[in-house]
């Protein structure tokens, strides 16, 4: 007999929508009553809007990687810009501690692809130059002659 498992995932969904953050996020780790207390203040000032605004901030700068206005082809430019590739790496993972600690999928899921993205820009400069990848006139070299 198969299983619909459409059905038993929508049933496990609504069950979870039925429990309260307290209970998902149990104070029950706190052993003194300030810490309990404590614990719950910040369940209770804790709100997914920062999730996402850490999200979108790292989007952005990922997008604007896309727009880099210096030439990074070698020198000061280029270390600039691995710089900015590592901010977009740092950012992504940034937003992805937050947005798995939220239980926010699609946003997790946004955020590793940040990560993955700010990894790609960076090998596309350091591969060529360090004779891994195919390396070509414009990508051969760290220092500006």
């Amino acid at each position: 007999m198969a299983r619909d498992w459409d059905k038993e995932l929508a049933k496990i969904d609504k069950q979870l929508e039925s429990i309260s953050d307290e209970a998902i996020l149990s104070s029950a780790q706190a052993k003194t009553p300030a810490e309990k207390q404590q614990v719950k203040e910040v369940q209770r000032t804790t709100n997914t809007a920062g999730v996402f605004a850490r999200l979108l901030l790292a989007i952005a700068l990922g997008i604007a990687m896309l727009m880099w206005p210096y030439s990074a082809r070698c020198g000061v430019g280029l270390f600039f810009y691995l710089f900015a590739t590592g901010t977009v790496v740092t950012a992504g993972v940034w937003s992805a501690v937050w947005t798995w600690r939220h239980r926010a999928g699609r946003a997790h899921l946004l955020s590793l692809l940040l990560v993955l993205w700010g990894g790609l820009l960076a090998a596309i400069e350091i591969l060529p130059r360090v004779h891994y990848a195919r390396a070509d006139s414009a990508r051969s070299a760290w220092i500006c002659p």
